[in-house]
């Protein structure tokens, strides 16, 4: 074999060997974690991905390239009513950005100097430059909020399609189901109500209220008669008529 051929052969294996070398530099490797405890989880850059912390219940992670921001309405204690610092404000702004679908999820395309507005990221110190490609995720089920930013629009796209939600606090038939039989109670008592005022007999009421004023007018007379009460004989009598005068016409 010729010197030709050997240098030939070296150099296809060293452009094999350099192109190797290139995929595995440039190819991301993803770690899985859950964003609620046992409940949904994802797949973020392995190795580059810190866990930044929970502000107000809005939790941030971040890395060289982009930020997780995630909301769980059931785990919050609540949004931040501070203006710029909530997961809505964020969220709203993303949103205000240019709008495109990618692989059927909704993606919006901001200014990374616009991120760096909310003031969520004066506390959690970042420095992005040029686009920034966001999907905002929500599932009602695990009442999961996320918003995935990234200067990579492959690896914010991965992150958005590997998310798995999952639901770990008690769903809320529960009061559904007592709203339901309280409402059952109410419009059964209304019924026997109606059914009672209906039935009974409106003069037997009358003549048993007129009976038991006049027992008390009676009593009232011999009381103060009795003891020599008569300053209490007023007050009595005016009780037995304010009970006559309820006895329907």
């Amino acid at each position: 074999m010729d010197n030709k051929k050997i240098i030939v052969i070296g150099i296809i294996v060293l452009i094999i060997v350099v192109c190797a070398i290139l995929v595995i530099l440039t190819t991301v490797h993803y770690e899985r974690i859950e964003i609620t405890p046992n409940g949904t989880s994802m797949d973020v850059p392995a190795n580059k991905t810190k866990f930044r912390g929970n502000i107000e219940g809005v939790k941030i992670w971040n890395w060289d390239s982009g930020a997780l921001v995630t909301y769980n309405t059931h785990e919050g204690s609540g949004i931040s009513q501070l203006t710029g610092l909530s997961f809505n404000a964020l969220n709203e702004l993303i949103k205000k950005g240019e709008m495109q679908n990618i692989d059927g999820l909704t993606c919006y395309i901001i200014n990374a100097d616009e991120l760096l507005e909310i003031h969520l990221f004066d506390i959690i110190k970042v420095n992005y430059k040029g686009k920034l490609y966001c999907f905002p995720l929500a599932n009602e089920t695990s009442h999961d909020n996320i918003i995935i930013c990234c200067n990579d629009r492959d690896i914010a796209l991965h992150m958005a399609k590997s998310v798995r939600y999952k639901n770990v606090y008690p769903n809320d038939t529960y009061l559904e189901n007592a709203i339901s039989k309280v409402k059952n109670v109410t419009g059964d008592l209304q019924s026997k109500a109606n059914s009672y005022a209906n039935n009974t007999n409106l003069n037997d009421v009358k003549s048993s209220i007129g009976d038991k004023a006049g027992d008390l007018q009676s009593q009232a007379n011999g009381y103060a008669n009795n003891i020599n009460l008569n300053g209490a004989k007023p007050t009595i009598e005016k009780m037995a008529g304010d009970l006559r005068s309820k006895i329907p016409i």
